[in-house]
């Protein structure tokens, strides 16, 4: 796994306690223990990754492990590799196949701009998908 050109990248030898918070995207390949706040900003956790994190980001892709609950305002994308524990808020997600997930799914559709929408028009609805192991 290469990291995108232009991220910051964080090792797979380094360990980080404590929030980390930024306003570019970054790859994560080590361990980090606390919150991670990128709200503009594409997070990746690599295959060597341990994250207990809560998140809040843009976007996230995941091919290492995770525990902790996601918010992105963008898309998730778990691929195959990916191990993760904690309930996950998006807009959009993707589940390669073999990727594990233990956790609620709620997907939200973008609210349209106020001045698009009539007074009498519904609410913008959620979705909620709940995953369990089998077994």
């Amino acid at each position: 796994m290469k990291p995108a050109e232009g991220s910051t990248v964080i090792g797979k030898s380094v360990v980080v306690r404590g929030e980390l918070s930024g306003n570019e995207d970054l790859y994560m390949d080590g361990d980090l223990e606390g919150t991670i706040t990128l709200t503009e900003s594409r997070l990746t956790i690599g295959p060597n990754a341990r994250v207990l994190a809560d998140i809040t980001v843009r976007d996230l892709v995941v091919f290492g492990n995770l525990m902790g609950n996601v918010h992105a305002t963008g898309r998730i994308d778990l691929r195959q590799s990916a191990v993760v524990n904690g309930d996950l808020f998006a807009s959009r997600l993707s589940i390669e196949e073999s990727a594990v997930i233990k956790g609620r799914v709620e997907l939200t559709a973008s609210t349209p701009s106020a001045a698009v929408v009539p007074s009498a028009a519904p609410a913008v609805g959620s979705t909620t998908l709940v995953l369990e192991p089998k077994g």
